[in-house]
């Protein structure tokens, strides 16, 4: 029944899908270690991401590429969130698409399980690598080195999910990548468990969606995304009051991003906040310097209990914008 519901489905949404152009190279993985499973892209479109990534916690991802489907992104994720492996959900929905001969599809579910599909008529170079708990695919490449090189990349690169993603997107480019360019780029990665809280369990969402160098933008919306991690992960040491935690967290944020203001000035008040006003002192002095809006916010905070300190500690506080 739920096959047939399905197969329905997909061909409702065939029948009023309009079939796009997004010839690209895109990944999916799963860490072994965290559980968390990602899909990025690059391709010579608009908005590659708002087609091709898909993704749910504790279910899957799915990358639809080529002549693209976006139904396969739902339909995918309906199917393994119902029990099918995501080799018998890409199979399940290829059976119901006559235009499969100019499909890209990969698909990876919660446990791991991974399978890809390149269509007969995808435009060379195309064709993809199943790896262990990963698989990547490419089409209408400059070369049918891409996907060899993505594959050696992600296996390759150490580090967060994040970081063994975008390395697999770099590795297509720099042997050649899409044959017409580079415009848009985009990652998703959702979390291996589902806490019921979708907030929560999308770990990471970005996209650059028009941009002459898309995986340098995308590298940097990466890194500030971590740095914040890291501003989030001190905002609840603090609150467990495990304060030399809270400040590896936040010496972390501020190394990745020195200039931000943002991350001093709360640092600063975590620190005030917890009896530390002599370490926070010169962190307050280096953001007034740069933007004296932050005095006048200071000011405000005591009276909201943001900025736990007396009288007296707020005027040392604010005599540093002398």
């Amino acid at each position: 029944m739920i096959k047939l519901c399905c197969s329905l489905v997909f061909l409702l949404c065939m029948a009023f899908s309009q079939e796009r152009p997004v010839h690209t190279y895109s990944i999916v993985a799963r860490d072994s270690i965290t559980g968390e499973m990602g899909v990025a892209v690059q391709s010579h479109w608009f908005s590659v991401g708002s087609l091709v990534t898909w993704g749910e916690a504790g279910v899957g991802v799915v990358a639809t590429q080529s002549f693209v489907d976006p139904a396969y992104g739902p339909l995918g994720l309906e199917l393994m969130r119902a029990g099918k492996t995501a080799q018998q959900a890409l199979e399940g929905l290829l059976a119901s698409d006559p235009g499969k001969g100019v499909r890209q599809v990969a698909m990876l579910d919660a446990k791991g399980n991974v399978t890809a599909h390149t269509g007969a008529k995808c435009i060379p170079a195309a064709g993809h690598i199943v790896g262990e708990q990963f698989s990547v695919q490419a089409n209408l490449m400059l070369n049918d080195k891409v996907w060899g090189a993505m594959a050696k990349a992600f296996r390759e690169t150490k580090g967060v999910l994040a970081e063994r993603l975008l390395a697999a997107l770099d590795a297509a480019q720099e042997v050649g990548g899409d044959i017409r360019g580079k415009q848009s780029a985009a990652i998703l990665i959702v979390s291996g468990k589902s806490t019921g809280k979708p907030w929560v369990d999308r770990i990471m969402e970005l996209r650059v969606e028009d941009n002459p160098e898309p995986l340098k933008e995308l590298r940097r919306l990466v890194n500030i995304h971590l740095a914040y991690q890291h501003m989030n992960n001190g905002d609840l040491a603090t609150e467990h009051n495990d304060m030399e935690k809270a400040m590896k967290e936040y010496g972390a944020a501020m190394e990745m991003m020195p200039e931000n203001l943002e991350m001093k000035y709360w640092t600063a008040v975590s620190q005030a906040n917890a009896g530390k006003l002599h370490d926070a002192l010169p962190l307050f002095a280096a953001v007034f310097k740069s933007d004296p809006n932050w005095i006048e916010l200071t000011s405000r905070l005591p009276k909201v209990d943001l900025l736990k300190v007396n009288d007296e500690e707020l005027k040392k506080i604010l005599s540093q914008a002398k």
